[in-house]
């Protein structure tokens, strides 16, 4: 008879980061049946989802009050959905103000299925009270860095730490790139974000951007990094912008491929500036959202920075521009600045290569991941 595990993620990258622990665990039992709330990812490797994850992908405090009542009715949506399937697992990635809620309401109605939660809470920046509130529903949960550990360990908390997959030694996937390479243009890689809202903000930003380094500069191609779901939205942001020097990508392979050849990165801030640091690209993270959601987070959280580089180090390694500094005109001056002095982007790359080390795992993350999933089915 097969197990059974159930995948709840709440966002792309959530998503992403199930996929290729699922995946992983699929080579090495093939005897297990899965469903999930998931998207692209999830799906390309076979796994279906009982609804749309852009469903409740809802971004910053006033959406997610404007929309309280669709998500109420997603969490238990998806809860009768996990009882009615019956898994021994229920495998809870990242996005805590869904999952979490999902996996509690779960456990109190069905005890005997396992709760292991990938992506803890990030109660090193805000709201560290919600540990002792994890310890009554969560039998197990996976951390991306070390430094997390003390904070579950301190209420008994079973947790392991797994690493970052995204820092992972992946298998390297020759990809054609024979149109770039018979462009003699600099590459700069562009990531505006997953989230439909994220996108409404950045993109015109960054269409501004791109106009005033090409009132100076002609010798760059603007390669934006896109989810599949997003990329005709993307394109019909910059068809009507009249620029020409830009490209899109949505394939993971190619995306490396490419951010590996970049001569430079613009990234929302998130987990895709790991990926950046991995590849050794000098870059600058940028964020905006609106005045009401801003102001609460101010008052929330602990930490100086947005970025998880800047954030261990206690110093701004990668310049970070926020709210009104996310702005056309400062991305460009910065930009400029790495252009003109290449030593800037070499000391940049030597600092945040020190940080990874330190939070690099030993072992391969997603491993570990489907070793911990596999071992709790038995």
């Amino acid at each position: 008879m097969s197990k059974k595990i159930f995948i709840v993620t709440g966002e792309p990258s959530g998503d992403r980061l199930a996929s290729k622990a699922i995946s992983r665990l699929k080579k090495i039992n093939n005897n297990i049946e899965f469903l999930s709330v998931g998207g692209t990812y999830l799906k390309s490797i076979g796994v279906d989802s009982i609804f749309d994850l852009k469903k409740i992908t809802y971004l910053g405090f006033t959406r997610v009050i404007l929309n309280i009542f669709k998500i109420r009715r997603k969490i238990n949506q998806t809860v009768d959905k996990i009882l009615e399937f019956n898994p021994d697992i229920l495998f809870s990635v990242d996005s805590p103000d869904f999952t979490l809620r999902v996996a509690k309401l779960v456990k109190k109605k069905k005890p005997n299925i396992k709760t292991i939660h990938y992506v803890a809470p990030q109660v090193w920046i805000w709201r560290e009270s919600r540990v002792k509130k994890i310890k009554n529903f969560i039998d197990h949960i996976l951390l991306l860095f070390n430094f997390e550990k003390k904070y579950f360990d301190k209420e008994n908390i079973k947790s392991t730490f797994v690493g970052h997959p995204l820092l992972d030694n992946d298998d390297k996937i020759k990809i054609d790139l024979a149109h770039l390479n018979s462009c003699d243009k600099k590459i700069i890689s562009i990531f505006p974000g997953s989230r439909l809202s994220e996108i409404n903000i950045l993109m015109p930003i960054l269409i501004q951007f791109i106009q005033l380094m090409d009132n100076k500069y002609d010798g760059f191609l603007y390669v934006f990094h896109v989810t599949q779901e997003y990329k005709n939205l993307i394109n019909q942001y910059l068809i009507k912008s009249n620029l020409n020097n830009f490209d899109i990508v949505s394939d993971e392979n190619i995306k490396v491929s490419i951010l590996a050849k970049s001569f430079f990165a613009i990234a929302k801030s998130g987990t895709i500036s790991l990926e950046i640091c991995k590849a050794g690209i000098p870059s600058i993270i940028i964020y905006k959202m609106n005045f009401i959601n801003f102001f609460i987070v101010k008052l929330l959280i602990k930490v100086r920075f947005a970025n998880i580089i800047n954030i261990i180090n206690d110093s701004e390694i990668i310049p970070e521009l926020l709210q009104s500094n996310c702005n056309s005109n400062n991305i460009y001056k910065h930009v400029k600045s790495f252009i003109t002095n290449p030593e800037l982007g070499r000391i940049q790359v030597i600092n945040y290569q020190k940080i990874l080390k330190e939070i690099k795992s030993n072992t391969s993350s997603v491993e570990k991941v489907s070793k911990i999933l596999n071992e709790n089915l038995n």
